[in-house]
């Protein structure tokens, strides 16, 4: 899925996001509002993982929103 239609249906998209990390708050979502590279920092921060983990992690979870 092309990640454009991610950040332009973010609302949408932003309870599949809670649902896979639940970690990430709704302020951090609101913060995130659909930027791939915010939610790749967000992840890293609240996991402690590091940024190629966190990009698999979103390449992964965008395989199943077909």
């Amino acid at each position: 899925m092309n990640w454009d239609i991610v950040e332009g249906n973010w609302k949408q998209f932003a309870g599949k996001v809670k649902e896979r990390w639940g970690k990430i708050t709704d302020d951090h979502l609101d913060q995130i509002a659909g930027r791939r590279d915010q939610l790749a920092g967000r992840i890293q921060e609240s996991y402690g993982i590091g940024k190629d983990e966190a990009e698999k992690q979103i390449k992964d979870w965008e395989s199943t929103l077909h």
